[in-house]
């Protein structure tokens, strides 16, 4: 039998002695108090932590592409971490050719009341591809597939890595690069054309599919994947 529910109480890591949360005031643009967890993952991780800042209160922890998941993972159980919530999974990518991608990851600790931002940086020419966070936390999930789909991050070990707001045909590439043409790589008339082409009917659902008769219209990766039964899209 699995264990009752047990709900997260914010702040009880830290004691009945901690102070009262308060809304911070002056903080200083760069500079200032970090985050405890930066001089905890320091003393584990040691050359795996590239850099710590503090900008606006917050701290961001830059770390080796390499040790990402094991660096997570260790947030993730340490007693002293307990970083129980991933709250997003994204990327920036500068105008300019020399700076490095970022890949990012927000995660709080709900009983230290913590906020981190992990980055790693992707060296420009370099390949894009990432350690999947997702067998840490299944939120994970389509965060990841949104920053596929948006910047084509590849994440390593997700076990369903494929578009999530663009549709499974997109042929364009990946629209939040600075290489992307603001009015899409296709000509207006040729979008046009795609899209009077395009079956209407095409939809991700078996259910959909099957009134529409649109099956042969997708991919024949998800043909696949709708004939073995596996339920896919939304």
């Amino acid at each position: 039998m699995s264990s009752s529910f047990q709900p997260v109480v914010a702040g009880s890591a830290a004691g009945p002695s901690a102070p009262a949360p308060t809304t911070q005031k002056n903080v200083p643009h760069r500079g200032g108090e970090a985050n405890p967890s930066a001089a905890a993952l320091t003393q584990q991780f040691g050359a795996a932590i590239k850099a710590v800042t503090v900008v606006w209160g917050e701290t961001t922890v830059i770390v080796d592409t390499a040790r990402l998941h094991d660096i997570v993972q260790w947030l993730h159980d340490d007693p002293s971490q307990r970083y129980d919530y991933l709250s997003d999974v994204t990327a920036v990518e500068f105008r300019d050719l020399e700076q490095p991608l970022e890949v990012v990851w927000h995660l709080r600790s709900l009983p230290w009341r913590r906020f981190i931002r992990i980055k790693v940086l992707i060296e420009k020419g370099a390949a894009l591809d990432v350690p999947s966070v997702w067998d840490i936390y299944k939120a994970a999930d389509w965060m990841e597939r949104e920053c596929y789909d948006m910047f084509g991050i590849t994440f390593s070990g997700h076990p369903d890595l494929r578009r999530l707001l663009m549709w499974e045909q997109y042929k364009e590439g990946f629209p939040l690069r600075k290489d992307f043409p603001l009015r899409g790589r296709f000509s207006r008339s040729e979008q046009l054309r795609q899209a009077l082409a395009a079956n209407p009917e095409a939809r991700y659902s078996k259910d959909e599919l099957s009134i529409a008769d649109a099956f042969e219209d997708l991919p024949a990766d998800m043909r696949r994947r709708l004939t073995s039964g596996e339920k896919v899209g939304e």
